[in-house]
């Protein structure tokens, strides 16, 4: 039974050799789900200026700027190991003096931060590695380690909700002090942060976040043949209208289906697993 596990879904009569490579491999993951709330959005000068006027504030959108990664090893649980994450987001929002007035588009910044623990196991080893330069001597890269490297996967946040506050009734995530903002994060920005100020924006956000604990690996794979293109490599340099034709009429994008997949598609089934058809 253990042997059927294994080689499912492989055609052993075609397997050629046995090769080693070279790789990442995943040695543990999780996947999130954060709703963050009360998040101060710190903001430059001219921007805090069209608050301190401001009655209430709208969300627009957000984006992820960039993410820090730190790995430690964890004391007394071998082989396991935390990640701490932080993350900047620039986000974009419509500050309303009044009903009738038009509204103020303002950017600011958010950071917060994530921590968990994976298990990363165990490498001690030292990795020397040569880069070849034509007419010239090989030159040593850095010295690295079989140390694990964590990777985050996300999307831009949902501006769940956004209001105008006091300074106290928000998350201050950076303290009084704004210069620790990292260069490369303050330059998507126009103007100097201010944190010393009467009002500030606090918003609620929704993440997505997929977190893996990788190790360079070497791994013994099956090797079936190279990978021979053949698809040919298409010079048509047909009319654009002729191309176009071509192209299908967007319907979906004009009628929006009323279903979700292919088992919604009929009437509604109180049986079914799926309740979203009517």
């Amino acid at each position: 039974m253990a042997e059927n596990k294994a080689t499912q879904g492989f055609d052993l009569h075609h397997v050629k050799e046995a090769i080693c490579v070279d790789t990442n491999r995943v040695y543990d993951s999780c996947a999130d789900k954060d709703c963050l709330a009360d998040l101060r959005v710190y903001l430059t000068d001219c921007a805090q200026n069209v608050v301190e006027n401001a009655t209430s504030v709208r969300p627009r959108s957000a984006e992820i700027l960039n993410c820090i990664i730190e790995v430690e090893k964890v004391p007394f649980n071998k082989g396991c190991y935390s990640v701490d994450l932080t993350f900047f987001v620039k986000v974009c929002l419509d500050a309303l003096n009044c009903p009738t007035a038009p509204a103020t588009t303002i950017e600011g910044l958010v950071t917060f931060g994530k921590k968990c623990i994976l298990y990363g196991s165990e490498g001690n080893v030292k990795i020397f590695t040569s880069n070849y330069i034509p007419c010239g001597a090989d030159e040593q890269n850095p010295v690295g380690n079989t140390n694990p490297t964590a990777k985050v996967q996300c999307v831009d946040p949902i501006i769940l909700d956004a209001k105008i506050c006091r300074v106290c009734d928000c998350c201050n995530t950076l303290g009084d002090c704004c210069d620790s903002v990292p260069r490369n994060i303050s330059r998507c920005f126009e103007g100097n942060f201010c944190c010393n100020c009467e009002k500030a924006v606090k918003v609620t956000l929704g993440i997505f976040t997929i977190i893996q604990l990788e190790r360079d690996v070497q791994m013994l794979i099956p090797a079936y043949d190279f990978c021979i293109p053949t698809k040919e490599c298409s010079c048509d340099t047909e009319d654009p209208c002729d191309a176009f034709k071509k192209i299908c009429f967007p319907l979906d994008e004009f009628f929006p289906p009323n279903a979700r997949n292919d088992t919604c598609a009929t009437p509604f089934n109180p049986n079914s697993s799926c309740g979203c058809c009517k």
